[in-house]
């Protein structure tokens, strides 16, 4: 037996008490993964935004909007949120 594994005790129809690992259903993908690529895509908007100016970085993400259902998925991700933003005016020096 295995420590810090939880395990379950079930009778079975002849009567025989059975201990059996608890079976633990894990994720593929792990949180510090999900994390990063959430990082990733803010800090790579906030460059964006930085780069190009805002109000061209909205009119862009505009006429995403009004493309295809896959352009219209890419501009519901790639739409100005307030971290990416924040983000984008720290980096705004760099580029100037």
């Amino acid at each position: 037996m295995k420590s810090g594994q939880s395990y379950v005790a079930r009778m079975r129809s002849d009567g025989l008490i059975v201990v059996e690992p608890r079976k633990v259903v894990q994720s593929r993908i792990a949180l510090r993964s999900l994390v990063l690529f959430v990082a990733a895509v803010l800090m790579f908007k906030g460059l964006l935004m930085a780069s190009i100016g805002f109000d061209s970085y909205n009119f862009r993400v505009a006429e995403l909007r009004k493309g295809t259902p896959l352009e219209q998925g890419g501009a519901l991700i790639m739409q100005s949120d307030p971290l990416s933003a924040s983000i984008a005016e720290k980096l705004v020096p760099l580029f100037r």
